[in-house]
């Protein structure tokens, strides 16, 4: 039945001229991607939206006689942003809302990445950042305070494998056990099934909404630790159910194989935030009738996901998500969702096209240098005192620890580009 479905998808997905420019699609999870991620692979998400990343390469190449003055800007640029979130540590090691330790693991992500350009990075800021964070850890395996403690856990997690400790490797192992047990099963609405959501509270054990953004943040922290696992020679087994995981990620998706008609062209091969509903809206179809309106950052979140998940390349849902994500490139906004979210999705842009090898996207008949693109928006953003943040408040990007996290993590791969 699932091989059935696949041709008929490859039949009728017809690939747009755009597409074809969009670069050769050669997802691989490295080690070197991992201790890039680990920063990135979270790629925090907003809060109120679930969070995270994939393991694009950190390796650096040779820098283009073209780009060598805007790859000196982005290494300033990472610099100052390194002092100023340096400063804004706090006595018990933490960053931001004490209550949320994802965002003192996010700022340790982000210092941590930093360091091939920024030597003034302390261990004794580190040290009291990955005190801090521990202090959180559960009986369960999981760290979080109250809530979201997927988010939470998920993040930490991944700061944990960035640092590298050694005496952690038993924190590690509950951590990614507990990622791996909020994965939904036997959902009342079976759609759910597969997916990941905010987890269990303290007040309530039961799993939170599964969505793809939280299914996003859990598939990263699993695989960049199965990542480190094989590369240290260290025996272990994912409990996911990755099979279940690629289903609930493909309901999230605008690409419906029964009735395409159901879904305007512009939409198709874009992401919800999980099957039914969007933050994005809706959108009129041919029919008259109202359907989900694909967004920027789900999209990346979708693309992210599948290959995390080792979906093949040649899987008509990639393509489809490549190619929506070509057709709606921009920097202007977040597409969907204007300014919302927006150094999220400039995140998961680079990281999303990092991962799938696109070198460059068609822009009006023309091959756009999105890498390059991307640098200059962000070192024109900075302000003077080193950091970055959103007028638009939503999903905590009015928070500036957040935001230029993501800033630092992002400059920092794309210097590693230029």
């Amino acid at each position: 039945m699932e091989s059935s479905f696949l041709g008929l998808r490859l039949r009728r997905y017809k690939l747009r001229p755009s597409f074809l420019r969009f670069g050769s699609f050669r997802p691989s999870l490295s080690l070197s991607g991992l201790s890039f991620f680990l920063a990135p692979l979270f790629s925090l998400s907003p809060l109120s939206q679930g969070a995270p990343a994939v393991l694009p390469s950190s390796a650096s190449s040779p820098i283009k006689e073209s780009n060598g003055s805007l790859a000196l800007e982005v290494s300033r640029a990472i610099s100052s942003a390194v002092r100023w979130l340096e400063s804004q540590q706090k006595e018990n090691g933490s960053w931001s809302d004490p209550q949320h330790p994802a965002l003192s693991a996010l700022a340790l992500l982000a210092l941590e990445k930093s360091k091939a350009s920024d030597a003034r990075v302390t261990a004794a800021i580190e040290r009291r950042g990955f005190q801090y964070i521990r202090s959180f850890a559960k009986e369960d395996g999981g760290i979080y305070a109250e809530g979201l403690s997927n988010y939470n856990t998920s993040l930490c997690l991944l700061a944990l494998l960035q640092g590298g400790d050694p005496a952690d490797a038993n924190l590690i192992s509950k951590a990614r056990a507990f990622v791996e047990q909020q994965q939904a099963s036997n959902m009342l609405r079976p759609e759910l099934n597969g997916g990941i959501g905010y987890g269990p509270t303290g007040v309530s054990p039961k799993r939170q909404h599964p969505d793809l953004d939280n299914t996003l943040m859990g598939l990263e922290a699993v695989r960049a630790s199965l990542l480190l696992d094989k590369a240290t020679e260290k025996p272990s087994a994912s409990r996911l159910n990755w099979e279940a995981a690629i289903a609930f990620i493909s309901r999230c998706q605008n690409l419906s194989p029964a009735e395409p008609a159901d879904i305007p062209g512009t939409e198709r091969g874009g992401f919800n935030y999980y099957p039914s509903f969007s933050n994005a809206g809706e959108i009129e179809n041919s029919r008259g009738n109202k359907a989900l309106r694909s967004s920027g950052t789900m999209s990346y979140a979708g693309l992210l996901s599948f290959i995390y998940a080792d979906l093949p390349k040649e899987d008509p849902r990639l393509l489809a998500a490549l190619d929506w994500l070509n057709r709606n490139y921009t920097l202007e906004e977040n597409p969907g969702l204007g300014q919302q979210g927006l150094y999220y999705y400039y995140h998961l842009m680079a990281k999303g096209l990092t991962a799938a090898g696109v070198a460059s996207v068609s822009v009006n008949g023309k091959n756009v240098d999105w890498a390059r693109e991307l640098a200059v928006r962000l070192v024109s953003q900075q302000e003077a005192s080193g950091m970055w943040v959103n007028s638009t408040g939503r999903w905590m990007e009015k928070d500036p620890v957040l935001v230029t996290s993501y800033a630092i993590l992002t400059l920092s791969m794309l210097r590693d580009r230029l």
